[in-house]
């Protein structure tokens, strides 16, 4: 089996967990080029990686061997690149979320489909053990029935987190808690529990931070069987506390902690080996983009509940 080339654009903090997936994939995919419009984080990541880099966009999306582009840029400039990628005919794997706004979410996602190209989305808890195991056991029915479901999301970032240009912005990152770290959770919890509607929400931007989007969400949420359900999240919780999801179910519960500040490679490799089996398959990943979509749906129904957006 011929090797996958694979491209990536955008070459910040996120570039690590995905290379490293990348390496231990090495029989199946080959990185082509890493791409940034800066020379320094193209040095850098020569230095640090030693793979080609490029500074031309349109050179990258021409090269016939690239089949996969990973885009690990900010989300606001998701769609754009997503779309030339479409049109040269590559599948397209993009960092969470899948851009700044719904409305743009929803046209990447269209863009795929009418391109006929596999479109997935890093949202990696999925595929950590512990949840691949939870899962299991709900659709084995070892919980029996949902009665309720929790999830609580207590995180930390530093007022110089957010002092970096952009972040915590609409333009940039189309939100704040929600959108930018809690995602991966709520993603995960909506794909274990079936959250469907949101009862009622509270936004709030907290004293501890100076930023335009929201660092604290609280929710009451309802799951497709009419259960309850409820969700916190926050970057105000000093230091950090590991993320909980807890079940309630009529033959047992059940719950899941991950520690925050633990950030294993894991679950990328295995969210990219899903891909790659997925393009091996012709069919979709698990994450795909209709999935993600789902997600930044519920987080903008929960978000226009607490009065934003």
């Amino acid at each position: 089996m011929s090797k996958l080339g694979v491209a990536i654009i955008g070459l910040g903090s996120a570039v690590q967990p995905h290379f490293r997936s990348l390496v231990d994939l090495a029989d199946r995919v080959d990185v082509r080029w890493g791409f940034s419009r800066t020379e320094a984080r193209r040095a850098a990541f020569t230095r640090d990686y030693g793979a080609p880099v490029n500074g031309d966009l349109d050179q990258v999306l021409g090269d016939p061997a690239v089949q996969v582009v990973l885009i690990l840029t900010p989300a606001n400039a998701h769609l754009e690149i997503a779309e030339r990628a479409f049109a040269a005919g590559k599948h397209v794997l993009v960092e969470k979320p899948l851009d700044a706004t719904l409305a743009r979410a929803e046209q990447l996602v269209a863009a795929g489909r009418a391109a006929n190209r596999r479109l997935g989305v890093v949202l990696q808890h999925r595929f950590r053990e512990g949840s691949r195991l939870l899962k299991r056991r709900i659709v084995e029915g070892a919980l029996g029935t949902i009665e309720a479901a929790t999830l609580a999301v207590p995180w930390w970032r530093p007022q110089s987190y957010y002092d970096v240009e952009g972040r915590g912005t609409l333009a940039r990152d189309g939100g704040g808690v929600l959108l930018t770290q809690a995602i991966h959770s709520l993603d995960l919890f909506r794909s274990l529990v079936d959250v469907t509607h949101v009862k009622a929400a509270q936004v709030v931007t907290t004293a501890l931070h100076r930023m335009e989007t929201e660092d604290y969400v609280g929710a009451l949420l309802r799951l497709a069987n009419g259960a309850p359900a409820s969700m916190t999240a926050t970057t105000a919780f000093m230091p950090g506390e590991p993320e909980r999801i807890e079940i309630i179910g009529t033959k047992a519960s059940d719950q899941l902690h991950a520690n925050t500040m633990d950030f294993p490679h894991d679950a990328h490799r295995e969210l990219w080996r899903d891909f790659l089996d997925a393009l091996d398959g012709d069919r979709d990943p698990i994450v795909s983009g209709e999935e993600a979509l789902a997600t930044q749906r519920l987080i903008g129904a929960i978000l226009k509940a607490g009065g934003q957006g």
